[in-house]
């Protein structure tokens, strides 16, 4: 009889789940091609040109903007930024939430009370509205001193790490609350109580022997957040307060193209592009995510 360990199991049950499985597939090959994107497009995303508002065709084969730019190029470029805000969004997220969580789970009594309580009063705010006020006045207050004393490059690199910021700080608390609970189901199992009565050192039985055991559902959820974050820059990139020009998001794209969408004219590409590879691309990481989470449930079947 074959012995597997969990993590094999779990892999097992992701490969026979088509849908992840496939997803995981499509977000391989986009990821690869969205990096190698400037390989083989021959404009640059910044480049302005005489081509404006032209259709796909053969030489720009997701069309034009209307400054003459190739839309291939921005969106490959905005794809990145978009991956990148999330891949950043996320890790933040994760670094807070699983030390908040393990930290409050494990220290208990007065202290998980008042960790915990400080969660519930974040969870009761407008999540995007907190960003939004987050951005704006940390911008005011920074932007006008650091162009005058850097430079405008540096402004806008602080504007991307406040946003970064702001979605990591509004992502963390559900990770925190599922670190928590495990922290406090694990705290009492026999392999801990043998590493206290060793003299094993609290931080350390905390990150040597309780972390390791919470790393599948702190994997799960961290890809699940990815596409929060994503949608959220998205959002925010939309109204004008994400990523700025000439810099671009998948999101700003977007609200680029749905500006060229009025009963005169209908140049339905330039949405069309952006929509579908921001679409697609949360769709699969979603997928990808149930998977993740459906394969290391303690209760599917072996």
């Amino acid at each position: 009889m074959e012995h597997l360990s969990p993590n094999q199991k779990a892999w097992r049950r992701f490969l026979r789940n088509r849908p992840a499985f496939y997803s995981t597939i499509f977000l391989l090959v986009t990821v690869s091609v969205i990096l190698c994107g400037p390989l083989f497009c021959p404009y640059s995303p910044l480049d302005l040109s005489d081509a404006q508002s032209l259709g796909p065709n053969a030489h720009h084969w997701f069309g034009t903007d209307v400054l003459g730019r190739d839309l291939l190029a921005r969106v490959f470029y905005g794809a990145r930024i978009s991956l990148v805000v999330g891949i950043v969004g996320a890790t933040v997220s994760l670094l807070i939430g699983v030390l908040w969580g393990a930290v409050a789970g494990y220290a208990g009594g007065r202290w998980d009370e008042v960790m915990m309580r400080f969660v519930d009063i974040l969870y009761s705010l407008p999540s995007i509205i907190f960003v939004i006020v987050l951005i704006t006045t940390m911008e005011g207050l920074l932007k006008d001193w650091l162009t005058k004393h850097f430079s405008a490059g540096l402004a806008d690199f602080a504007r991307m790490l406040f946003l970064f910021a702001g979605l990591g700080a509004v992502s963390w608390l559900t990770m925190a609350r599922i670190v928590r609970g495990q922290v406090l189901s694990l705290k009492k199992r026999n392999f801990v109580e043998a590493s206290r009565a060793l003299g094993a050192r609290e931080a350390r039985i905390i990150f040597r022997h309780i972390l390791p055991n919470m790393i599948g559902i702190i994997l799960v959820y961290t890809t699940l957040t990815v596409p929060s974050i994503i949608l959220y820059e998205s959002f925010l990139s939309y109204l004008g307060l994400g990523i700025q020009p000439p810099q671009a998001s998948l999101g700003s794209l977007i609200a680029e193209g749905a500006a060229q969408i009025n009963p005169l004219r209908i140049y339905w590409w330039m949405i069309l592009f952006p929509a579908a590879t921001l679409a697609l691309t949360l769709l699969a990481l979603n997928f990808a995510g149930d998977g993740l989470r459906d394969a290391f449930d303690p209760r599917a079947e072996r």
